[in-house]
C-alpha cells in the first residue's frame, strides 16, 4: 500500500482526486491550506469529503498568502469577475500551487508518504500557468532533489490523475467511485454556507461540465 498526501482544496476536482487514489488502494492522508482565500466554506467542505471518502487523516495549515495580496481570491480590493477574460485571469493566486506542493512534500516526509496527489487539470481549466504538465514535472524532479527521501533513494511521485481530463470526464468518473459532489464547494464566491454564485469562472465551468455529462448538478446556488 501507497501512501499518499491527497491536496484537498473541497472542490470538484480535488475530491475526484483523493477518490481516484483511495480506489487505487493508496492510504490517503488529506491536507487543506487556508491561505486567506475568500471564499473560506471550502475549507469546511475540505473536512467533510476527507471524512466522507474515508482517508486516514486530515490536516489543515495556515498559509498568509492573502497577506501578499496579488489575487482576487485574496485581495477584497480585486474584483472577482465572471470570466476569466484573456491571458492569465486575475482569480490566479501567484505561487499558490508551488507553496502548496511544497508543504506537501513537507507532510510527505514527516509521514514517510512517498506520493503527493493534486487535482489540478489542464483541459477545462482556467489558464492558470501552475496547472499544466510541465510544472508538475518539473516539481516532481525538484521534490527528488530537495528532500531526504529522495538523496536516499525513495522513490517520490508527483501524481495528477486528472490533468488530461474534461470535466465531463472527471465528473463522471468521480460518480463512478461514489463522490457526492453536493459536499463540495467550487465557487470563487461561496458565502458561508457555502452556497455559489452561479456566475464565477469556476462555476461557469461546474455547471458546464454537469450539462456535458448529462448530469444534474447538486451546486446549491443562492449567493
Amino acid at each position: 500500500m501507497t501512501r499518499s498526501i491527497v491536496l484537498l482544496s473541497g472542490g470538484l476536482d480535488s475530491a475526484t482526486a483523493l477518490a481516484v487514489a483511495l480506489a487505487r488502494g493508496d492510504e490517503c492522508h488529506t491536507l487543506a491550506l487556508d491561505y486567506g482565500q475568500r471564499h473560506r466554506a471550502e475549507l469546511a467542505a475540505a473536512r467533510r469529503l476527507s471524512k466522507a471518502l474515508g482517508s486516514s487523516g486530515h490536516r489543515e495549515l495556515r498559509v498568509d498568502l492573502g497577506g501578499l495580496g496579488g489575487s482576487a481570491l485574496t485581495d477584497t480590493r480585486i474584483e472577482v469577475p465572471e470570466r476569466g477574460g484573456e491571458g492569465i485571469p486575475v482569480t490566479y493566486v501567484p505561487a499558490r500551487n508551488t507553496v502548496f506542493l511544497s508543504l506537501a512534500l513537507a507532510c510527505a516526509e514527516v509521514l514517510g508518504a512517498r506520493r503527493i496527489v493534486i487535482g489540478v487539470n489542464a483541459v477545462d481549466y482556467s489558464g492558470y500557468p501552475d496547472c499544466r504538465p510541465e510544472f508538475i514535472a518539473a516539481f516532481e524532479q525538484l521534490a527528488r532533489l530537495a528532500t531526504k527521501a529522495g538523496v536516499e533513494g525513495g522513490e517520490l511521485t508527483i501524481d495528477a490523475p486528472l490533468i488530461a481530463m474534461t470535466k465531463a470526464q472527471i465528473i463522471l468518473r468521480g460518480i463512478e467511485l461514489g463522490v457526492d459532489y453536493a459536499l463540495t464547494v467550487s465557487c470563487y464566491r461561496a458565502d458561508e454556507q457555502g452556497r455559489a454564485c452561479g456566475h464565477c469562472d469556476s462555476c461557469r465551468l461546474r455547471r458546464e461540465g454537469f450539462a456535458a455529462a448529462g448530469v444534474a448538478d447538486p451546486t446549491r446556488y443562492g449567493v
